[in-house]
């Protein structure tokens, strides 16, 4: 220190600087690496902003609670908002709803019938008879004649739900559940006809005659409310 004291001033300055040039160097080093932290902290981040997708839109209440007093709540709702109109509708709209539903649905049966029994080779291969019977002609010509006696039920089903819903239009709800019973009843009697004749009854059929027994059932259900 006597000498530095000793020196020129400048020398002094100089000698200062040498001094302090190593304090200098470690605090950029510590502020370069200081800086690195938030760019890792963003891209850390980054799984965060993911978008998500909008939750579905809510189901009406009344088409809720309608459902709600039905057997069968999920195709209670699906049958109901596949109709536009169901989200102005009341209760007596909804149930003239689940009606048409029930009758459309024994409509296309019934047109899937009649078009797998209008050549004989349809009659023994198409989308309601599945693969072909085993044995011989005449069980397959048997297999055609219950095919068309089903479609003739399934028709039957379908003007029952159109008078139905005529019912329920005129808010006499006890011919309307009379209307819908009945055609609930139809393909019941499709099933007896392939046991009686030992045929065995197409899982499609199956299928179909459950789907218009349950959605008969919906209508009901929203029946007995009005009633």
């Amino acid at each position: 220190m006597a000498a530095m004291a000793s020196g020129s001033p400048a020398l002094l300055v100089v000698q200062v600087l040498l001094l302090l040039l190593p304090l200098l160097f470690s605090v950029d080093g510590c502020a370069a690496a200081g800086t690195t932290t938030p760019t890792i902290r963003a891209q850390r981040g980054k799984p965060n902003t993911i978008s998500r997708q909008p939750p579905a839109p809510a189901v009406r209440a009344l088409v809720q609670s309608t459902c709600n007093a039905t057997t069968y709540y999920d195709l209670c709702v699906a049958a109901l908002v596949s109709d536009p109109s169901s989200s102005t509708a009341d209760l007596r709209g909804l149930c003239a709803i689940a009606v048409s539903a029930a009758a459309t649905n024994a409509s296309a049966t019934a047109a899937n019938l009649t078009n797998a029994t209008s050549s004989s080779s349809a009659a023994t291969a198409g989308p309601i008879t599945g693969s072909p019977q085993p044995g011989s002609d005449g069980r397959a010509q048997v297999q055609a004649v219950l095919l068309q006696a089903c479609a003739a039920k399934y028709g039957e089903a379908r003007e029952a739900l159109l008078e139905a819903r005529e019912s329920v239009g005129e808010e006499a709800y006890d011919y309307a559940f009379v209307h819908v019973s009945a055609a609930a009843e139809y393909p019941a009697v499709c099933r007896t006809l392939f046991r009686r004749k030992r045929v065995a009854y197409p899982v499609e059929l199956a299928k179909r005659e459950e789907a218009l027994e349950h959605l008969c059932t919906v209508a009901i259900d929203i029946i007995t409310l009005l009633a």
